[in-house]
């Protein structure tokens, strides 16, 4: 049985993962969660552990609204904290350990539209730097048994779900009407990311940077359709909005960055979101409609 550790009790992505195993392979996982908040978590077993999920941290915010001080917690929690957790693991864990941290597609900052391998990050705000800077400060950490893997999900969604996800399913439900977009986004089920760190564990993958995503490319206007069709709602997609967007979009404003969040083209070439042992195919265990559906049933 493989135990996982998950750092970050109340975390979005740590919840799911333990209840996913837990529904589906209680007799392979035995997965626990701890807050490294305050200083008890210092005084934790963690040798026993064959895996630890770091998911605790400071999520992005409007980062025109963010006071100095404020900034520079992103960097306390998503960066320091983080290798503080890493370096009690690897001092405690003997024998082959994996430390998972969950960095972001933010690494990229806002001027790429298709991220390849060959695509460096470029974070155009804090948020994104602390994140790459937690990347780099975990490198150093990696030995022959302390492998250090770095997620950089895209959108992640799912029943609960909060964020980008919740504020497009609140504004969907709201309108009759929408714009007809011809842009592409990588997002990813909740489950369907569940799934591939499952994997990740069980082909004791090494240190590398990964990038799980949904089989296909969400297009904002369909996935607008879909979210409305979920509640027997009809939707007309209006053309001509196109030309009017592309000028926001240049602009570098509040609205602009918005815009470009929901209508903007980010992803990630398929390549990057398959291993030599899992492929893209393996971790989709729930196709974009249903995943719709059982996000926006459960999304309030």
């Amino acid at each position: 049985m493989k135990k996982v550790l998950i750092t970050g009790k109340t975390s979005y992505i740590g919840r799911s993962f333990k209840a996913y195993i837990e529904r589906n392979y209680p007799n392979e996982f035995q997965v626990d969660s701890i807050s490294v908040r305050g200083e008890k978590w210092r005084r934790y077993d963690f040798s026993k552990y064959d895996v630890v999920l770091q998911l605790a941290g400071k999520a992005h915010a409007d980062v025109k609204n963010v006071s100095k001080q404020e900034q520079q917690e992103y960097y306390v929690i998503n960066k320091d904290l983080a290798k503080e957790v890493a370096i009690k693991y690897k001092r405690e864990r003997h024998g082959f350990s994996q430390f998972i941290y969950f960095s972001s597609i933010i690494v990229y900052g806002t001027g790429e539209n298709k991220i390849t391998a060959n695509t460096k990050p470029n974070p155009d705000n804090f948020y994104g730097d602390s994140k790459i800077q937690a990347e780099h400060a975990l490198m150093e950490l990696v030995s022959e048994n302390f492998q250090i893997l770095i997620i950089r999900p895209p959108m992640v969604y799912g029943p609960g779900s909060r964020g980008n996800f919740q504020t497009l399913v609140k504004l969907a439900l709201k309108l009759p009407f929408f714009p007809k977009i011809n842009n592409s986004r990588s997002m990813i089920y909740v489950d369907n990311l569940s799934e591939f760190i499952r994997r990740l564990v069980l082909s004791k993958s090494k240190t590398n940077r990964y990038f799980p995503q949904n089989l296909n490319y969400v297009n904002t206007s369909n996935l607008v359709k879909q979210i409305r069709a979920e509640e027997n709602k009809k939707t007309l997609l209006v053309i001509g909005f196109n030309g009017l967007l592309k000028l926001l979009l240049n602009k570098n404003t509040a609205l602009s960055r918005y815009l470009d969040k929901a209508f903007g083209t980010l992803v990630y070439d398929k390549s990057l979101s398959e291993t030599t042992k899992i492929k893209l195919e393996d971790y989709q265990n729930t196709d974009f409609y249903k995943s719709v559906g059982k996000s926006v049933k459960n999304i309030f």
